[in-house]
Formats: C-alpha cells, structure tokens, sequence
C-alpha cells in the first residue's frame, strides 16, 4: 500500500503512450511491414516522434521542475546536464553496434546497397573523418538521429530551465525561435552541410510544451488556455486529419480512389526536419483530444494487456535503443529471405517480444537491487507492481 499511495500521483498515460510510441518507431522503421500501416502515421499528418518528444518534455518538466524546488539552479541543471551526457553515451554505443550490424551484413550478403540506404557508405570514403564527425553529431546514419534531437533538447532546457517558474516566459521564447526557424530555415550544421534530420532549434517548442505541461504537475497551475471549444475544436480536427490520411493511405493501395486534399495539403505535411505547422497543430489536436478522452483513471491502464506497454515504455531508452537494432535486422530478414505476410508477423512478433522481454528484465533487476539485503523476494500484487514501476523518473 505504501508503494501505491507514494505513485499515486503518477500519471500512467505517459509510460503507457510513449512505450506505445515505441512500438510504432520499430514497425515504422522496417520497409513494408504490415504493422505499419495501423501506426499513427497512417492516421494523422504526424507520427511516434512527436509522441516521443512531448512526452521527453512533460517528464523532463515534471521532474526536474521538482528538482529545482528541492535542490535548487545548479544541482538540477547538473542533473539535466548529466542525463544528456547518458543519452550522448547511449548513442554513441547504439551508433557503434548500428555500423557492425550494417556493414557486416552488407558484406556478408554482398549487398552494398545496405551501407547506401543508411548513408554508412561514407565509411569506406573516409573512415577516420567520420567517426570523429559521429563523436560530434554532426554525422548522423538513417534511423539514428533522435537521441542526438534529445540530446541537444536536454541541453537547451538545461540552458532555459531558469524560466519554468514563470512557464509563459518560458513558452513565448520557445515561440519565437519556432517561428524564427519558421521563418529562416536555420539548422544545426551537420556534416553533409544539410542540417540536421530533426532541426533541433524547431522541435525545441514541442518539448517546451510538453515541460510547461509537466511542470504545472509541481506548481499546480495550468499555463495554457482552457476556453470550453478547445476539446471540441481539437476533436474535430484529429477526426477530419483521420480522415484525410485515410483516403491518402486507400489511394496508396488503390490509385484510382482520390486522395482527399493530397495536392494542397501533402507537401505541408512532409516537412519533418522543421516540424511544419500543419504537423504540429494536428499532433496537438490528437494530445488534447487523448486528454480528454483517457484520464488518469482509465481503466485500461490497469488491464493485464496494458502491463508490458507501460513497462516498455517506463524503460524507454533501453527498449529505443533495442528497437533500433531489431528493425534493421527484421528489415534484412524481409529483404533477404521471404517478406510474405506470415514472416512480417513473425518479424513482429518476436521483435515486439524481445522488447518486451528485456522491459520486464529490467524492472526485474530494478526491484532486486532495491530489496534490502537478507530480504526474501515475496510476491506483490500486480497492481502494486505495476505502480512501483511507474515511479521512476520518465526520462
């Protein structure tokens, strides 16, 4: 019961959400899975990114909005700044076991055209250049670029977390930057001089918006409007997107059924780079339309079935980085061997299972380690489990 009543403000939507999201980068990442075509890229102008990101934000402002009362400016930008240095680590450990299982493969299988399709290729040309380019991250391979996006978010609100007590402030300066790189194009500089994939200075608001949401957990004010046609207006606008996006996705399989508003709408809509408007405004019509329809208190969150979600999702980098790996590898089984319809669900099936796997390892090793010595395991209730686990830290 002291587990439960210490969690009990723990809000599981996000661990639920974002393992959610999690799911849809793996499917999303393998050229022609089936799964794919249910992930929210089907269904809106947006995708699991988006997710990612609000999601990083609202628990960095959650937080470490707690740590700023408690421990004061410095030691919570220390605790900002060293979580950006874990997720650096972290990368630079995914994008080493990335180039071995890229380029062996390709070898192996003599099959170049691997090394081309995750922009590995430049290895060959000038190995030493871009490892150091890689330390720097400014060379980023395909699939590997939103660790680096999170890494420089942490550093920005590291460089702003002053300002989270006045949430506003801090929501308008996010504003201005947004509409600046809006307005300008103006990117982080990478090493093909094409900016980056995910231009940080752009998806910095996304966060922003998410850390004011998470901080109003802590001081108990809400910093954005709440007139009663927002969840109306909200609504209507994730179902009319849904239904856009599903008669592009009908006219992908079927040419002669006309994709509703494809020619004006479409070439607004793929500007991922610079988070473009249309994207923007049609994932914040989803997050308010899911607020106001899964509450805190759903049901479902509590439901058997929902378990292994959350628990991916509460150990979000370990299972991103493994997601990671496994996709590549599923894409070079459905390339190489056979991509029927049985071996993308088995694809599927054990990735999806691998991450769930190691999720519950993890929460294993976690409640072992803080057992007191001499302790004998027990058995707690599922429930208890379940928020015990939910009350670690989101990032």
């Amino acid at each position: 019961m002291a587990l439960i009543r210490q969690s009990a403000a723990r809000d599981l939507r996000v661990d639920f959400f974002r393992g959610l999201a999690l799911w849809w980068i793996y499917t999303d990442h393998i050229p022609g899975d089936v799964l794919s075509n249910y992930s929210l890229r089907n269904f809106a102008m947006c995708d699991a990114t988006e997710v990612f990101v609000l999601l990083a934000g609202y628990g960095a402002g959650l937080a470490y909005g707690m740590g700023l009362g408690r421990n004061g400016y410095v030691s919570t930008v220390a605790d900002v700044l060293r979580r950006a240095w874990t997720l650096y680590i972290a990368h630079i450990f995914l994008f080493v076991l990335f180039t071995a299982q890229v380029t062996y493969s390709a070898t192996a299988l003599n099959r170049l055209n691997y090394l081309e399709e995750t922009r590995l290729d430049v290895l060959g040309d000038d190995p030493y250049r871009s490892m150091l380019e890689a330390l720097l991250l400014r060379f980023q391979p395909s699939l590997l670029n939103i660790l680096p996006l999170y890494v420089v978010l942490l550093a920005f609100f590291a460089a702003t977390i002053w300002m989270l007590r006045w949430p506003r402030l801090l929501f308008g300066f996010s504003l201005a930057i947004y509409l600046l790189v809006r307005v300008t194009g103006i990117n982080l500089d990478s090493w093909d001089n094409g900016g980056w994939f995910f231009d940080p200075l752009a998806w910095q608001f996304l966060f922003v918006i998410g850390a004011t949401a998470g901080y109003s957990r802590v001081n108990g004010s809400w910093p954005f409007p709440t007139w009663w046609w927002i969840k109306p207006l909200a609504i209507g606008i994730t179902a009319l997107v849904a239904v856009i996006n599903i008669t592009w996705t009908i006219h992908w399989f079927y040419d002669p059924f006309p994709p509703f508003l494809a020619k004006q709408l479409y070439n607004h809509t793929i500007d991922k780079t610079n988070l473009a408007p249309l994207r923007l405004i049609d994932f914040l019509a989803i997050a308010v339309t899911t607020i106001a329809f899964v509450k805190p208190t759903s049901a479902f969150l509590h439901k058997s079935w929902a378990w292994p979600v959350i628990l991916c999702g509460q150990h979000s980098l370990y299972i991103f980085c493994v997601g990671i790996v496994l996709s590549v590898l599923g894409h070079f089984l459905l390339a190489e061997f056979y991509s029927g319809i049985p071996m993308q669900f088995a694809v599927n099936l054990v990735g999806m299972g691998m991450m769930i796997a190691i999720a519950f390892l993890l929460e294993w090793y976690k409640t072992a380690s803080r057992r007191p010595p001499g302790s004998r395991p027990g058995r707690r209730p599922r429930h208890a489990a379940m928020h015990a686990a939910s009350s670690e830290s989101p990032q």
